[in-house]
């Protein structure tokens, strides 16, 4: 298991287009992938998961992987998180 901590950069949060480029990266993964925000935990790879959590610009998420590529599965999901979702 690998997880890291990183705080959504864009303004307007994981609304729908940013989640949907988050979760076509995760879908890119053979590893479980959970976003975290609070106690809520979801399937990365879950759209109305990621929307389900509400998580606004400013905001800590823990991404957490689980399998072969745990590690670059996290890695390139908290830069493309960093990047403000331009991928």
């Amino acid at each position: 298991m690998y997880v890291k901590e990183v705080s959504v950069q864009n303004q307007v949060g994981l609304h729908a287009r940013p989640a949907t480029f988050f979760i076509q990266k995760a879908n890119e993964y053979k590893s479980s992938i959970w976003v975290e925000k609070e106690d809520r935990r979801v399937n990365a790879k879950s759209l109305l998961g990621v929307l389900s959590l509400g998580i606004m610009g400013g905001t800590p998420i823990r991404i957490i992987a689980d399998g072969s590529d745990e590690q670059q599965a996290v890695d390139s999901l908290v830069k493309l998180v960093e990047s403000g979702f331009k991928g």
